[in-house]
């Protein structure tokens, strides 16, 4: 974790199980670390995670080739979300993205892998994370963006939006990469470039 990261100036205020396809409006400016990933027309693709200063964490699967002269252009300043530790486990809720002109949110309860075979059968691995099922789900366009958990008092990456069911059915959880897994190589690219 860095300093100061995952505290953002404005707190996000979070009401409790709230449908994400539906959307409840997240305060401006309390994810601040959210990214908008768009092609030149302006059109949102993906969301993001800022890092640092200089890096967005998405999904593979949003196909970002080259970074010159596109992607978001934060403030010089912005708060980051925590980079989580290899060895924390999260037990709290989540809040994450969805499409609409503005900032959407919504707490999701993380599943266990064993809960999350119940729904999606062997798909589910070591480097996937399950949230939702409670009446709340990502959906298109979520894709890339993060799954927070607060712990100890700062909000920290935990999963990266992946997939899940097709028509964004909110009982059933959706499917992020498990950001624990990925640290090391994550903090090897950091460290490369």
């Amino acid at each position: 974790m860095s300093p100061g990261c995952g505290s953002p100036a404005i707190p996000p205020v979070v009401t409790g199980y709230s449908r994400i396809v539906n959307g409840e409006e997240a305060v401006p400016h309390s994810w601040p670390w959210q990214v908008s990933l768009q092609d030149y027309t302006g059109f949102h693709f993906c969301g993001g995670s800022l890092i640092n200063e200089n890096w967005v964490v998405t999904a593979a699967h949003c196909n970002v080739r080259s970074p010159e002269g596109h992607g978001p252009k934060p403030s010089p300043s912005p708060q980051s979300t925590c980079r989580m530790d290899v060895r924390a486990e999260f037990t709290s809720s989540a809040v994450t993205p969805d499409t609409p002109a503005l900032l959407q949110q919504a707490s999701l309860p993380l599943l266990t892998n064993e809960q999350c075979r119940r729904y999606w059968g062997n798909k589910i691995s070591d480097l996937m994370i399950c949230a939702g099922a409670s009446g709340a789900s990502s959906c298109m366009g979520d894709s890339g963006g993060p799954l927070v958990c607060e712990k100890a008092g700062a909000w920290t990456l935990v999963g990266i939006v992946s997939w899940g069911s097709g028509t964004c059915t909110p009982t059933m959880p959706g499917v992020y990469a498990r950001v624990t897994e990925l640290r090391a190589w994550v903090d090897q690219t950091l460290a490369a470039n």
